[in-house]
């Protein structure tokens, strides 16, 4: 099968098209590079440069492409820089989304795995299955809910299959056989709870700062559910497989525990022998009390159940990233 995979230099589309490769699937990556990383993309996966938003490129790509199926990772993913620029998310995240799907339905591409997010659910003090009710607490979660909801009425008027996985919190890196990393985190700017921290005994910064300690949790920080990127990754190959007999799919991809903001640091701490000192702050907007994954239906129905869910084992290969890797992609110049 030949897959287009928009976002496929970024952090978890990279790891995913590996695995598409792996699978014997051939792969087509098209990213524009603003904030993806050439280095990312693997080996034997065809890359061309361009912009969601350039309904020219778009078109050539799929004439010249022949795709079997989609999986749409492109999308700018920082809850709070969404409270800050909405129009941005709303742009990039929902117009140029329809933007594919238009090219899709114009050019007979009519299988499509979409990545969402957990931020489509009010918050919960329970793991969140995927009947539960929507309430996005930022723009970024808004966005992603609006893209499902033009998903489902394309495959109504359309004909379009597709899956929805709403992914928690992806962190982790990808070891190769000898243990090193390979591929991991390298936003810019890095927002995400794991990679800060861990920037604390790389020198990179003097203190973690944990932003709200009066949530309505055990330790007064927000908890969440932390899922390897290999782990969601795997699942894009199940849900693409699975689109072969069925039509329409929903599913959350979390290890079904959570961990506090608290927990997390004193795990850092653990996996690098650094004191990683934290500062308190005040609590940032769009940041809900609890999520947590209930992933019971895709079990059930696919088969796939988390390979690395203890947190130390996730945040140690995030460490030897980091370490290893300690400028991201950037260091060798790309």
């Amino acid at each position: 099968m030949h897959i287009l995979v928009t976002g496929g230099a970024g952090y978890i589309g990279s790891t995913t098209a590996a695995l598409f490769l792996k699978a014997g699937h051939q792969v087509t990556i098209f990213d524009s590079l603003s904030r993806g990383h050439r280095p990312a993309i693997p080996e034997g996966a065809r890359f061309v440069q361009g912009d969601l938003g350039d309904r020219g490129a778009l078109n050539t790509l799929f004439q010249m492409g022949h795709f079997d199926a989609v999986a749409h990772f492109a999308a700018l993913i920082e809850a709070g820089e969404s409270m800050e620029k909405p129009a941005l998310y709303f742009r990039a995240n929902v117009a140029y989304s329809q933007g594919l799907l238009e090219a899709m339905l114009a050019h007979g591409v009519k299988r499509l795995v979409f990545s969402s997010t957990a931020a489509v659910y009010a918050s919960k003090n329970a793991p969140l299955d995927e009947g539960d009710p929507y309430g996005p607490a930022n723009v970024y979660g808004e966005t992603k809910l609006m893209i499902e909801t033009m998903i489902r009425w394309h495959a109504k008027r359309d004909g379009l299959k597709y899956c929805i996985l709403r992914y928690f919190n992806a962190c982790g890196a990808t070891l190769d056989d000898q243990g090193r990393a390979v591929r991991g985190e390298a936003h810019q700017p890095e927002t995400h709870l794991i990679p800060l921290t861990l920037q604390v005994p790389l020198g990179q910064r003097e203190a973690i700062r944990i932003f709200g300690t009066d949530y309505p949790t055990a330790d007064g920080t927000c908890i969440r559910d932390y899922v390897h990127v290999l782990d969601l990754a795997q699942a894009h190959v199940l849900a693409l497989d699975a689109l072969d007999e069925r039509r329409e799919m929903v599913y959350n991809l979390g290890n079904g525990r959570g961990y506090s903001v608290r927990e997390v640091i004193d795990t850092a701490r653990a996996v690098t022998g650094h004191p990683i000192p934290a500062i308190e702050a005040p609590r940032r907007p769009g940041d809900g009390a609890t999520l947590v994954a209930s992933a019971e239906k895709i079990n059930d129905e696919l088969g796939w159940t988390p390979r690395y869910p203890d947190l130390h084992s996730i945040i140690e290969s995030a460490w030897r990233w980091h370490n290893s890797h300690p400028k991201g992609y950037r260091e060798d110049g790309r």
